[in-house]
């Protein structure tokens, strides 16, 4: 598998996805050439598509290329822009949608399965736009910000609240918790993305969409984090955004038993 070539070559500078962020774009795990959850990758793409206003790109086109990953595992980032044209921020009538896809090496983090992580609030509040909750769109500046609050890497992930005060995700995975034996999951109703291995786990787990207030965290049985690359990683201690310590969980057999289930659609491992 090659790193570079074509697929992923430069676009031009009226390109409207380069230009405004006007676009899409999935992260899919490949085994052996075989992509994990694709059917949830392909539905959300035609999702962000209809509510951009976009074409959904040629199926048997994206079916082809995880193929060219190979054997072993990687992750094949594909990129799906509304072309160039229009003028300003209005868009061209008839757009021509450039696609552009890249493959790459992948390791898990093995370590963070086992012993669990730790995460941070941030300070940052995700603005609440209901026309864009759930689609992966690539204007992703608040994530990006984010991401910037820590460097340390003994914090794992970081905690977005919408302005509202809502917990929403983390700047990369979706968020879960038990509480009152009861697994339970943020609404993405007003934003945030609504990624493919939740909305697996929603199809296969009693698992309730519900709106939380960041302090509750503090009542909850137990934690996680997962996306349809990494797993789900257990939550194992959260600081607030200035490093003061909110609460601690132990791994539980409750979070075990989904977390073999969700590796079991990505090919983990059920135990390590």
């Amino acid at each position: 598998m090659s790193d570079a070539g074509p697929h992923d070559a430069g676009v031009p500078l009226d390109d409207r996805g380069l230009a405004y962020g006007d676009g899409l774009f999935e992260t899919v795990l490949v085994r052996d050439g075989r992509p994990l959850l694709w059917d949830y990758h392909l539905a959300r793409l035609q999702r962000g598509c209809q509510a951009l206003g976009m074409a959904v790109p040629d199926t048997r086109t994206l079916a082809a290329l995880p193929a060219e990953a190979g054997a072993g595992l990687a992750v094949l980032k594909v990129i799906l822009t509304r072309g160039s044209g229009g003028r300003g921020y209005q868009p061209p009538v008839e757009s021509e949608p450039r696609l552009r896809w890249h493959l790459s090496r992948f390791e898990p983090r093995l370590e963070r399965w086992q012993r669990g992580v730790t995460v941070r609030h941030c300070r940052l509040r995700l603005a609440e736009q209901p026309a864009l909750a759930g689609i992966k769109h690539l204007n992703r500046l608040e994530n990006v910000l984010a991401r910037r609050e820590w460097t340390s890497p003994d914090i794992a992930e970081g905690l977005l609240t919408s302005v509202g005060g809502r917990l929403v995700e983390a700047t990369s995975m979706n968020v879960f918790w038990r509480r009152d034996g009861c697994w339970q999951t943020p609404r993405l109703e007003r934003c945030g993305v609504a990624g493919t291995l939740r909305a697996a786990l929603l199809d296969r787990f009693a698992i309730d969409e519900v709106e939380l207030e960041p302090a509750a965290l503090a009542t909850v049985e137990a934690f996680c984090l997962g996306n349809s690359v990494q797993g789900l990683w257990p939550v194992v201690a959260l600081q607030s955004a200035s490093g003061e310590p909110l609460g601690r969980w132990a791994i539980t057999n409750e979070f075990r038993a989904m977390q073999q289930e969700a590796h079991a659609l990505l090919g983990y491992p059920a135990r390590f």
